[in-house]
């Protein structure tokens, strides 16, 4: 059996007129230029619907196949099998099963293998590389987001002092500091990896309760502990940097870290945790969880007279359900 071909030598774009046949296990060629190779040097391209297929020889030089019909004979009297991902690709079934594979393995991963990878990494970080990323961070809300705060010094002091004392004889507290500014963006409070806890004087104002107060922090503490910020930071710049890999440009995830920090928004296990340790610190203290759960009645109520989510409910989403979890906790 021959098939008609042209000749490349990989060197020039001149083509040669060739005619290809196989005879014991030997690929000739004979025509414009004549050579000789074992089929299992050769390397065939795989089959397109009409594109023409390439024989490629170990030294760079080509054949382009004139006849498709007649070499898919040939590579059958050959005993020539396509790779299975060929194979596959040629199979719509196929293509579809395997599309509905890789989206099952993305959504798990997603769900699964992603926060708990980003829970091992974050245990992992060294302090420094949290000291540094909180430190840019506050710096980034400082220049955008954050003013110097204006509450009397003697009433932060008050803030911090009462703190201190509650969490003074509970084991494994993380390094903490109470970091107060002055919000544009209304009442908030947020967890930086560097175990800064940003309190806004609109919250303190908003809350005017010393306990309920208490109870931010302490929320905003258990995420500190659990490194809830950190672990999101990874996971989203690891869907960055994959979206990175398949579309370019890393300086993006960079770019954004910022961006991440400020607009994070907690799943609902992750806001159990930090509920959990706040009403664990509470009750070490001797402290009603109704404070605690104060807080999320107070903003709730704000949302409900506002137009406009305050912004430490878009974070940390309040509900009735959260509110009875907390009251009745055991």
């Amino acid at each position: 059996m021959q098939v008609p071909a042209f000749y490349f030598d990989g060197k020039t774009s001149r083509r040669h007129l060739v005619t290809l046949h196989v005879e014991d296990g030997v690929a000739s060629i004979s025509g414009d230029v004549e050579r000789a190779c074992p089929i299992m040097q050769l390397r065939v391209s795989e089959r397109l619907h009409r594109a023409a297929r390439k024989v490629t020889y170990p030294d760079g030089a080509y054949l382009e196949i004139q006849d498709n019909a007649a070499f898919a004979a040939l590579l059958h009297a050959t005993s020539h099998r396509d790779s299975l991902v060929v194979r596959m690709q040629q199979n719509w079934r196929a293509t579809l099963a395997a599309a509905a594979v890789l989206i099952a393995v993305l959504v798990l991963s997603y769900a699964y293998l992603l926060p708990a990878a980003a829970d091992l990494v974050a245990k992992s970080l060294p302090p420094s590389v949290e000291q540094r990323i909180g430190a840019g961070a506050l710096e980034f809300l400082d220049n955008h987001i954050l003013s110097p705060t204006q509450l009397p010094a003697a009433q932060r002091q008050a803030i911090k002092t009462r703190f201190r004392a509650l969490t003074a004889e509970v084991e494994g507290v993380p390094h903490y500091e109470i970091v107060f500014r002055k919000s544009r963006i209304g009442p908030n409070a947020l967890a930086l990896p560097s175990g800064q806890i940003v309190l806004t004087d609109e919250i303190v104002k908003l809350l005017d309760d010393d306990n309920a107060v208490m109870g931010v922090l302490a929320h905003e503490l258990g995420h500190v502990h659990r490194r809830h910020l950190m672990r999101r930071l990874i996971q989203s710049s690891a869907i960055g940097a994959a979206a990175t890999a398949l579309f370019g440009d890393i300086s993006a995830v960079i770019a954004n870290i910022p961006t991440v920090l400020l607009d994070m928004k907690y799943s609902r296990d992750v806001e159990r945790e930090a509920d959990d340790y706040a009403i664990a610190l509470f009750k070490a203290n001797g402290i009603s969880r109704q404070k605690l759960a104060y807080v999320f009645e107070k903003l709730g109520e704000k949302e409900a007279a506002s137009a406009d989510i305050p912004p430490y409910l878009s974070s940390h989403p309040a509900s009735a359900e959260r509110v009875e979890r907390i009251l009745n906790a055991q």
